[in-house]
């Protein structure tokens, strides 16, 4: 059973529901061929979701990497990726970016303004991800954290004037259904499908997302 968010009829976010944070860490790497790792989790401390860091004002409770070596702790085995959560069935999913895709990470209402916009130029969307912070996150090919500054530019943006980031090597998404803070899970704006295993470069979603981003500041 899916549910969706109120008013988003076009696009459907699942829930993924009955599916362990194990199940779901081993499926992106079988069937999607993701390199994954296990983060931080939440703990309840008096009745108040804490980050298993111990930082009280930790930025991304629940939500980040565990260990500095990251980077080589990320799996794309299968049964490596089910004996390391089987090890902490509560971590957080994360996806290291700059391997076999790139994000694009806009505010949610600039990234549901792109959304429609897209739909109507009738594109092809990568898998797209919707954060309890608020972010949307546009899975495009590797290469996107290098071209997107030139790009936006040749639009007539400056890069900073836009909150449009492009996460690359070295960095990171949450995979749904990863919670972090106490306001929810990551959920699939647009969910992995057969039909969108190959991905879109950057350069074919750049204008709507700046044109977005711009309306949105």
């Amino acid at each position: 059973m899916e549910e969706t968010i109120a008013g988003t009829e076009a696009v459907q976010i699942p829930k993924q529901r009955g599916e362990s944070l194990l199940e779901t860490a081993v499926r992106y790497a079988e069937e999607r061929h993701w390199d994954v790792f296990p983060g931080t989790w939440l703990v309840d401390v008096d009745g108040v979701p804490r980050c298993s860091c111990g930082n009280a004002a930790c930025a991304a409770p629940g939500a980040h990497p565990a260990r500095a070596d990251w980077g080589t702790q990320a799996t794309g085995s299968a049964t490596v990726a089910r004996r390391m959560w089987q090890k902490q069935p509560t971590a957080s999913i994360l996806l290291p970016t700059g391997r076999t895709f790139d994000a694009i990470t806009v505010p949610e209402t600039a990234g549901f303004l792109a959304l429609a916009r897209m739909e109507r130029m009738e594109l092809t969307l990568g898998p797209v991800t919707l954060t309890p912070d608020r972010r949307m996150q546009f899975f495009v090919l590797p290469g996107a954290s290098v071209k997107v500054p030139e790009l936006v530019r040749k639009l007539g943006w400056s890069p900073s004037s836009l909150d449009l980031v492009a996460l690359g090597e070295g960095a990171y998404v949450a995979g749904p259904p990863t919670r972090f803070g106490s306001s929810g899970a990551v959920q699939w704006a647009c969910r992995p499908t057969p039909a969108n295993r190959w991905l879109p470069d950057a350069e074919e979603l750049i204008s709507p997302l700046a044109y977005a981003c711009g309306r949105d500041r």
